[in-house]
């Protein structure tokens, strides 16, 4: 069991996140669950998805070490980066399985998404002279729907010409509220 420190010894300074995460490291390294690990995914998965923290797609699909690959990011979306991630896995999996499909790709948005916080103009403008990102890019990026944006990407993913035909892509959508990741686009 990993241990978590809330309250420090007098006369010790509280554990910053990082320090606190170091800790559970030394528990999970200590253990060899690092052990056997795959470079390409036991299930043949590669999940992209939000970095929100109540998103995390190893605690909500149960993934182990080694069983898929994660990409996370603002609302979970295809951008040109991710299109490029896959495909440069794809490349190496092109290399190891010499026929059929090579993995799964599983868009997941959710629900409660802080992303549509870019539908907003106000933010919108500030984040985007923050960030020095195009506006039009960004409201794009918002996440009002999450069935219709995992679709949408679904469909970005699927027309991406860097993109091995051998891949497979589905789309999601997770209620933080009732903890279900329910499909809407099956592969």
């Amino acid at each position: 069991m990993i241990s978590q420190q809330t309250h420090p010894s007098p006369g010790r300074k509280p554990a910053t996140g990082m320090a606190a995460a170091l800790a559970r490291n030394r528990e999970f390294a200590a253990a060899t669950g690092h052990e056997g690990a795959v470079v390409l995914p036991n299930l043949r998965l590669f999940v992209i998805t939000c970095l929100d923290p109540r998103v995390d797609p190893a605690r909500v699909l149960d993934l182990g070490l080694g069983d898929a690959i994660v990409v996370r990011n603002v609302g979970g979306r295809v951008t040109p980066e991710v299109i490029d991630d896959v495909a440069f896995i794809s490349q190496i999996a092109e290399g190891a399985i010499p026929d059929g499909p090579l993995f799964e790709v599983a868009v997941i948005h959710h629900t409660q998404c802080g992303a549509g916080a870019l539908a907003d103009d106000g933010f919108r403008r500030r984040y985007a002279a923050r960030t020095g990102s195009e506006e039009s890019l960004l409201r794009e990026r918002a996440i009002l729907d999450p069935a219709a944006t995992a679709k949408a990407d679904v469909a970005r993913l699927r027309s991406a010409a860097s993109i091995s035909a051998r891949v497979r892509v589905s789309g999601h959508v997770y209620d933080v509220s009732t903890g279900l990741v329910e499909p809407v686009v099956d592969p």
